[in-house]
């Protein structure tokens, strides 16, 4: 897997687009950030519920792996791209991509003050 690939499967998602986020390459919906590239371009980083992480790092231990500290408690997943298989990282991205569009954006009443 290269990053080229990887950025074509982030971008086939339903309105993905392309953005950038400390120095690298972001792949956003709704202004959401489901998945990213790092500046190494070895890795990618797929946005996960704590439990899909779980799953994708037991049925291939050579490609996944938490990210580091609180972010990879909450979910956010290493990609080796060098271990990367276009399937099973289409399986992971749509499941970020998915968390980031389920959320509803919270809107404010109108007149309430505070």
């Amino acid at each position: 897997m290269t990053p080229h690939a990887f950025r074509k499967i982030a971008l086939r998602m339903q309105d993905a687009v392309e953005g950038a986020h400390m120095g690298h390459p972001d792949f956003r919906a709704r202004g959401k950030i489901f998945a990213t590239l790092a500046p190494d371009k070895k890795h990618g980083m797929v946005k996960l519920t704590p439990d899909q992480q779980i799953q994708f790092m037991l049925a291939r231990p050579e490609m996944f792996e938490p990210a580091s500290g609180a972010w990879g408690r909450q979910g956010c997943t290493m990609v080796r791209l060098d271990a990367a298989d276009e399937e099973t990282l289409g399986e992971a991205m749509t499941l970020a991509w998915q968390g980031i569009v389920a959320k509803k954006t919270p809107t404010r009443r109108a007149g309430k003050k505070r």
